[in-house]
């Protein structure tokens, strides 16, 4: 039977790589890699830098497709749809990878940012893969450290105050309105910097950009404060790369006197 690991990386430092991560690497015969082109190719250099540093050369393979393009525009009810076609495309691609890249008794590998948990799409289209019948493969996950755990702690302060909730949620959901109930907002996956209508509230932003890699921008303070600087960092950095990774932590400020 195949078996495949589900690794978490961490948000981009080597060193956030745990020991589980790296016993799993090493019992790995072949990594897949899926290319985002060009632009973003220092993230699939980023991967192998990861496994230079922890395997001997010639004991795996690595094995790179072209990631599918998925369509950003789509909005509304069309998301769901649009983001479902995106991970069939993908599933067809595991699927082959899998069955014509990796023997009956061998061990595969694919190395996600973060966490596989948060926000990330393997281990769905993992089972779609299975749900199809066409290959048979076993797979387990390891977790990493997030990009929200990582951010938290380069701005050395906690995820939630005390006996309060936490709620993470994505960009398009921060725009149509802050969570009721919840005081600290755990944004991710955020293009058009939704926190920017919060600018006259009393609330602090805790952000960063390619947290954990040599390119890490942080900015914190007030949202009045630091959204025009954050914005900025943001458009030189776009620009300078080609993309971005961001995640941010909202925070409204007590207003009864609590923390």
């Amino acid at each position: 039977m195949r078996k495949i690991h589900v690794i978490g990386i961490g948000a981009g430092d080597p060193d956030q790589l745990t020991l589980q991560a790296v016993k799993a690497l090493r019992s790995t015969d072949v990594f897949f890699i899926l290319d985002k082109g060009e632009v973003k190719a220092d993230l699939t250099e980023l991967r192998r830098d990861m496994l230079e540093a922890h395997l001997t050369a010639g004991t795996y393979r690595v094995v790179q497709a072209r990631d599918p393009e998925r369509d950003r525009s789509a909005g509304g009810a069309s998301y769901s749809p649009a983001v479902g076609d995106w991970r069939s495309a993908r599933a067809d691609i595991y699927e082959r990878l899998i069955a014509e890249e990796l023997g009956e008794d061998q061990t595969g590998a694919f190395l996600v940012w973060g966490d596989p948990s948060l926000y990330d799409s393997t281990l769905a289209i993992l089972e779609e893969v299975l749900e199809r019948g066409a290959v048979a493969f076993e797979y387990d996950v390891v977790p990493g450290i997030s990009s929200v755990s990582a951010l938290v702690a380069r701005h050395r302060t906690g995820l939630n105050r005390v006996a309060r909730p936490v709620q993470i949620t994505t960009g398009r959901r921060l725009a149509e309105g802050f969570p009721e109930g919840v005081d600290d907002v755990v944004v991710m996956l955020d293009a058009h910097q939704a926190f920017q209508r919060y600018a006259d509230e009393d609330v602090d932003i805790y952000w960063g950009a390619y947290i954990g890699t040599p390119d890490e921008i942080l900015v914190s303070g007030p949202i009045a404060e630091a959204a025009p600087r954050i914005e900025r960092l943001r458009a030189e950095a776009r620009e300078r790369k080609g993309w971005i990774m961001d995640t941010y932590l909202l925070r409204r400020r007590p207003r009864d006197g609590n923390d």
